[in-house]
């Protein structure tokens, strides 16, 4: 893969990313969860506000964390180290590039 498509690539997902992260944030609750039973309110009912508020809040701060990856593969694209592991300095497949175009390491250093 080359870093003008890996470019265009990443600039895409952080597009659609951001747009995520900004619906998750415009569309919760408009009351905060009330206490468990406040007014009435069945335990079920409750769990259900609390979990939908919890996804909400976990896609918005995932979405965050992937538009920083993002935004760190678009700088080495400019600095001219995209595409390089980071550990060992190697070049890094095609394949794990086409797949995950924000990779820093290579498929022996993934886990690190």
């Amino acid at each position: 893969m080359d870093a003008e498509k890996a470019r265009r690539a990443l600039t895409e997902e952080r597009e659609r990313l951001r747009e995520m992260g900004s619906w998750s944030r415009e569309h919760e609750p408009a009351v905060a969860v009330q206490q468990e039973g406040a007014l009435g309110q069945h335990p079920g009912d409750y769990g259900s506000e609390v979990e939908e508020t919890m996804e909400r809040e976990g896609l918005a701060d995932e979405s965050d964390r992937q538009v920083a990856e993002i935004d760190a593969a678009l700088g080495r694209i400019e600095e001219g180290t995209w595409g390089r592991c980071r550990v060992c300095g190697q070049q890094i497949d095609d394949e794990r590039l086409e797949a995950r175009a924000q990779a820093d390491t290579c498929r022996e250093h993934a886990d690190r």
